[in-house]
């Protein structure tokens, strides 16, 4: 198994350590997190704040829109685009 982590498990690694709601009813990719209450206007500047960190980006306010943040999925996706690298499979 690759040690090395997927964008997925830091995002979902992080949620779950941050916010007690994920850690309660677990979080898993695909999930809403706006409209199930895990995250809540301050939980996405929390988010950002450990997104521009862990990956060197710049999330402008434009980019603060809701679907950006919808689930892990979509937050994965918006990091690869910024980055402009995607997923390697692991091996």
């Amino acid at each position: 198994m690759s040690q090395v982590r997927t964008t997925n498990t830091q995002l979902r690694e992080f949620i779950l350590q941050k916010f007690p709601l994920a850690r309660k009813r677990g979080v898993k990719d695909g999930d809403l997190l706006l409209e199930n209450g895990i995250l809540d206007s301050m939980g996405v500047l929390e988010l950002v704040h450990f997104i521009e960190q862990e990956y060197g980006i710049l999330v402008s306010d434009e980019e603060l829109e809701p679907d950006n943040f919808q689930s892990i999925d979509k937050l994965a996706a918006f990091i690869q685009t910024k980055t402009g690298r995607g997923e390697q499979p692991s091996v």
